[in-house]
């Protein structure tokens, strides 16, 4: 069951910065933030701003390699496995 997003007005921001980062260090969802009761912003703790900068850049490394595929660029899986044992036999 997906869990309720967490939702402040920028009021409460205002007013507790410092509780809310705490609440963000101690979570690891993001927290939604209202302005006149509209979307305005979204924070998430920075190990999960780290965590999420991470998996995307994977995910462009991969979107890049299937396009080296797709081009027939690239190594062959077998020259490869080749080549790490003869680097890791040294």
């Amino acid at each position: 069951m997906p869990k309720t997003p967490q939702i402040i007005p920028i009021s409460d921001l205002r007013q507790s910065a410092s509780g809310v980062v705490k609440r963000l260090s101690s979570s690891r969802g993001p927290l939604f933030i209202t302005q006149r009761g509209h979307a305005a912003a979204v924070m998430v703790s920075m190990k999960e701003y780290e965590y999420t900068q991470h998996e995307l850049e994977i995910l462009r490394l991969l979107a890049r390699g299937e396009k080296e595929i797709e081009a027939g660029v690239g190594y062959d899986l077998k020259t490869v496995l080749a080549e790490a044992d003869e680097m890791l036999a040294e």
